[in-house]
């Protein structure tokens, strides 16, 4: 399998206890922001994922304004709550990037969940890696090249497992066409979390 330049794939990076102590870390993270269901701009069409947020900024999209970067929850209003320190010991381990992440968009997946293919682009500092870290059931992951018409390459995602979009793969399209109901007992009542750290700003 041939990833493109720039682009890591970490299988089984996390092992069970640290995949347990990320997942708690998490909960901790969704205490204060709670999940909620993003809309697509424009349509409002919600998306078959939930999410949420930690670090100072935070990724949110909504019918009037779109894909935007901004410092608090959109629903409580409330600012995010800090990155922990477990990501940003991943980052400063795996990115090879001396700033640190400003967002962690927490997504979660449902067994029926999906994520079209799309570009990481919302960000001010393209130069900055995506770290992206999988935890529960498995997921059919697809990458493909800098164009949306480019062939694309699939392959699973296990939980523990840690993909890095960087340098000329910084931008390529990619996303999730699957997820694996019962792949892991990670998470009590099913689904996968994905946490993906990013540098917004120079």
């Amino acid at each position: 399998m041939q990833l493109h330049n720039g682009i890591r794939h970490l299988p089984g990076y996390l092992d069970r206890p640290a995949q347990e102590a990320m997942v708690e870390a998490i909960r901790t993270v969704v205490a204060e922001a709670p999940l909620y269901t993003p809309v697509m701009p424009g349509t409002g069409k919600e998306m078959s994922v939930r999410m949420t947020n930690c670090g100072s900024l935070g990724w949110v999209t909504d019918k009037q304004r779109g894909y935007r970067y901004q410092p608090t929850h959109p629903v409580t209003d409330r600012p995010w709550p800090a990155i922990p320190s477990k990501l940003l010991d991943l980052w400063r381990d795996i990115a090879g990037y001396e700033k640190p992440p400003e967002a962690c968009l927490v997504n979660f997946y449902s067994d029926d969940a999906r994520m079209g293919l799309h570009q990481d682009r919302d960000e001010q500092d393209l130069s900055a890696p995506v770290l992206s870290v999988s935890l529960g059931n498995i997921c059919l992951f697809r990458v493909g090249g800098l164009n949306r018409n480019d062939p694309t390459l699939s392959f699973k995602l296990a939980s523990g497992d840690i993909v890095v979009l960087g340098g000329e793969g910084r931008l390529c399209f990619h996303g999730v066409d699957r997820i694996y109901p019962a792949t892991s007992t990670l998470l009590k009542n099913g689904g996968r979390i994905n946490l993906t750290l990013r540098r917004v700003q120079p």
